[in-house]
């Protein structure tokens, strides 16, 4: 019964998320055509002004709080020797980022945004004030053997994420970025992308933190059969990341709707956070809107997944690092785009003739 209630309280938020705001979008579309350019000559960030107006319902949106959410787990899978890293590197990599030292803090500081950091599914029990303990289980089973999780863990990690978007929200962040940190990620995200994605398991299955081709073989092997064993349904995302995916993975899905349910713009990170948007807009396609993208990573599959989003990342700098990394990057980007419709003059305003 408990199980149930989780699903329904998860589609019954679901239900909630609301349109984009169609006037609000005239009015900054409007405003652009009114500023000192040509029309349409700032491209794809014009384009981006007039979502982020419909997002937000505001015709000149204020971009000012920045946010990054970290979702931190570990991985059954792990055993499997699909990684160039061992599983201890999770902890480890958690307290760093909670401690300001790993690469997301150091540009999300750039972006003036903030970092939090999720202990959703950690294999350890980690005591620091800046990492928020919501653990659902102490990391996912083995995929390779059967599910990864129960139902109803991934509903809970789903419904984890979105109340952690709205509790930023009601801090004041106006734009949210979606993180991850968990060894053994990338097999879990290949496996979702194959199964959500109907994309083969070897296009699917990339080098991940750098594992040479014989373990890539391995991880692409394990990735086979952990579908063939759990029969995950591609019709059911919650089934799919049940069998077959990560805690932080769930997490960030949640994230993603919450984002959409509190009219906040979510900008998606590479492949662990693409393939999370992706089980995410299969539960809620009406919060595919509300989604912006980043960055192309390196990450075999990337390119995949972005295609079945309708996705196209203005970021290109080979990065696969994750962490929210390319994410923060592109925090510039969105508020260029905001700041263009707020503080660029008009050809009245600066007494400039029409072409």
């Amino acid at each position: 019964m408990k199980e149930q209630g989780n699903e329904e309280r998860l589609k019954a938020l679901i239900r909630q998320i609301a349109p984009l705001d169609e006037m609000a979008m005239q009015a900054a579309s409007v405003r652009l055509d009114t500023l000192t350019k040509p029309p349409g000559s700032l491209g794809r960030l014009e384009e981006l002004a007039v979502r982020l107006a419909g997002i937000t319902g505001q015709a000149f949106p204020s971009i000012t709080r920045k946010a990054v959410i970290v979702m931190a787990a570990d991985h059954g899978v792990c055993e499997e020797g699909v990684s160039a890293y061992p599983a201890e590197v999770t902890p480890q990599m958690a307290l760093n980022i909670a401690s300001g030292g790993a690469a997301v803090n150091v540009l999300a500081r750039a972006a003036g945004a903030e970092v939090h950091c999720v202990d959703i599914g950690i294999a350890a029990t980690l005591d620091h004030p800046a990492i928020w303990p919501r653990k659902i289980r102490p990391g996912t089973a083995n995929l390779a053997r059967g599910a990864a999780m129960t139902r109803d863990e991934a509903v809970r990690s789903v419904l984890t994420g979105i109340e952690i978007a709205g509790e930023l929200a009601d801090r004041g962040i106006m734009l949210l970025a979606t993180g991850e940190m968990g060894i053994g990620n990338t097999t879990a995200s290949s496996a979702i992308c194959a199964v959500l994605g109907g994309v083969d398991v070897e296009d699917a299955t990339g080098r991940g933190t750098g594992i040479s081709e014989e373990t890539r073989q391995r991880k692409q092997a394990v990735i086979a059969k952990s579908i063939r064993i759990n029969r995950p349904d591609p019709g059911d995302p919650l089934d799919v990341l049940t069998k077959v995916g990560g805690l932080e993975i769930a997490g960030l899905a949640g994230v993603i709707i919450g984002a959409a349910l509190r009219r906040r713009p979510v900008v998606i990170d590479g492949f662990i956070s693409s393939a999370a948007a992706l089980a995410a807009l299969r539960l809620a396609p009406a919060a595919a809107p509300y989604v912006l993208p980043s960055h192309l990573s390196q990450e075999r599959g990337h390119g995949r997944l972005l295609e079945i989003l309708e996705l196209d990342a203005p970021i290109r700098l080979d990065m696969r690092l994750g962490e929210g990394t390319g994410a923060v990057l592109c925090f510039h980007l969105v508020e260029a785009a905001a700041r263009i419709l707020r503080e660029m003059a008009t050809f009245e305003d600066a007494g400039v003739s029409r072409g």
